[in-house]
């Protein structure tokens, strides 16, 4: 049983989720303007591919609450925030934990893409993958953390 979102292709069954760069350029007028770094297609579909693995796993952290005790706890890993999340208040503090902590994070496009891609049903504001991934995939989670440290604008002191 197939179901057509307003910018993705869902299978029920599989849950993979399909960007379309039609779709993907329909999307940026809602973004937020503090939504950087952002990931372009190509990194939003490997971040995609590694959550499948995670939620798989069941490592995957999903929604504010649980990332937030994660990253107080001091864990490391990636975290990916959907960047037309409103209120954005909602979201603004995480960015700052993450530096404070040394986790790298980056803005998808969306929150229902987001949601699907974590396997649950509801949209999803911001979900953390954790280093304990690496286990099993290690060459996807090295791609996504090199791409998203090329995204961050390096700091000069």
């Amino acid at each position: 049983m197939k179901r057509k979102s307003e910018n993705l292709d869902v299978s029920t069954k599989s849950k993979k989720v399909k960007l379309d760069s039609d779709e993907f350029e329909k999307r940026l007028p809602f973004l937020q303007p503090f939504a950087q770094p952002l990931a372009g297609k190509k990194l939003t579909k490997r971040l995609f591919k590694l959550m499948d693995r995670a939620s798989e796993m069941k490592l995957l952290r999903r929604g504010v609450k649980e990332v937030v005790k994660s990253l107080r706890k001091g864990e490391k890993g990636i975290c990916v925030l959907a960047g037309d999340v409103t209120p954005f208040d909602v979201i603004s503090h995480i960015p700052v934990f993450c530096e404070e902590n040394e986790v790298l994070y980056c803005y998808v496009i969306d929150k229902a893409s987001l949601g699907l891609a974590s396997k649950t049903k509801r949209p999803t504001s911001v979900v953390f993958i954790p280093e304990g991934v690496k286990q099993s995939a290690e060459k996807e989670y090295k791609k996504c953390e090199k791409e998203i440290i090329s995204l961050v604008p390096v700091k000069t002191t």
